[in-house]
């Protein structure tokens, strides 16, 4: 015969249990997502830096299992998207411009894992999404600064490689410093390199030959240059005042962290599709921004100041929208 005191032993012995299967319930939102990368520069490039310090904060916070490889040859790059797909990876990022049509082939032979890659293409149903880094905003807002701090009137701007998603912040830098100055006028180089500290250090020194006091440094090597002959620089993607203090004026910064929180959200809770997340990189989402001004702070123009505080509150209220011109740009200096 079952009696009350043996029911209430019962509950307790039973109360351990239930609260372990209460702990454990979310299970799903402790599992790590095992994530890989593939990049073809070293880490310290600035561009793939914003993927990897991202990714390496989601690992730090446990929501990830991190693997990653640095300086891929662009032959190589298919092999080591097919041993991580393989390996079990399932949710890979990268950059494949110059690998698109491989990195699109391992997509379709891996259509359980989610791939989000720095891409000029499309997206490719059911698992290949792109992006590229947004940040023609800050670009422009970094431009207005460049145009109001250069006493020749002459810029110089150092790219990579004119592709649309180097092009777009060039224009967008350009428009922005015309805004503030309109004499200004621009000298444009390509290094065709990623990653060339010393030759885009070459191309700058040639431009402030021609009297260029401000440098748009879509490369690293630039603000060494402007350092070296006592010009301006006005940085990309990563904030490098700190080692520039007396030549880095503004720098637009790139935040992949929105991009990768929503992809790894979605891998987790099984909702993954392909899409475009190139537009989580624009102001409104957080995944871009200008960098405080620092040890600019005091030297620059108050009415400057105000201008691109100005023009940064009508981005982000919509009341301005940024131009996107995927188009080469070309010099316009005589």
């Amino acid at each position: 015969m079952t009696t009350r005191r043996h029911i209430v032993q019962t509950c307790l012995a039973a109360l351990p249990l239930a609260l372990a299967g209460l702990s454990a319930a979310p299970a799903w939102a402790q599992t790590k997502v095992k994530v890989a990368a593939v990049y073809t520069v070293p880490y310290e490039q600035q561009w793939v830096s914003r993927i990897h310090e991202a990714l390496k904060a989601a690992e730090a916070r446990g929501e990830i299992e991190y693997k990653s490889s640095e300086n891929v040859a662009n032959a190589d790059y298919e092999r080591v998207m097919r041993e991580y797909a393989t390996g079990g990876a399932q949710l890979m990022f990268g950059e494949v411009f110059g690998v698109e049509a491989a990195a699109r082939k391992v997509a379709k032979d891996f259509p359980k894992t989610a791939f989000v890659m720095g891409s000029s293409g499309k997206i490719q149903a059911p698992n290949f999404s792109v992006f590229d880094n947004y940040i023609q905003e800050p670009a422009y807002l970094s431009g207005m600064v460049a145009g109001g701090m250069s006493k020749t009137n002459k810029i110089g701007m150092v790219g990579g490689f004119p592709i649309p998603e180097v092009n777009r912040l060039m224009h967008a830098f350009m428009a922005g410093a015309k805004e503030t100055n309109p004499k200004v006028e621009f000298t444009v180089s390509f290094i065709n390199s990623w990653f060339d500290p010393p030759k885009a250090k070459e191309a700058t020194f040639a431009m402030i030959d021609k009297g260029a006091d401000v440098l748009y440094a879509e490369r690293f090597g630039v603000s060494d240059a402007a350092k070296e002959k006592g010009k301006l620089a006005i940085g990309n993607v990563i904030n490098t005042q700190a080692q520039y203090p007396d030549t880095v004026v503004a720098s637009a910064l790139w935040h992949m962290e929105p991009s990768v929180e929503r992809a790894i959200k979605a891998v987790r809770d099984g909702s993954y599709k392909a899409e475009d997340y190139g537009p989580y990189s624009m102001m409104k989402y957080k995944g871009s921004s200008l960098a405080p001004f620092g040890t600019f702070e005091k030297k620059l123009p108050a009415d400057l100041i105000a201008k691109v505080q100005a023009k940064q509150a009508d981005i982000l209220s919509g009341k301005f929208v940024v131009k996107v011109d995927d188009s080469q740009p070309k010099s316009t200096a005589k």
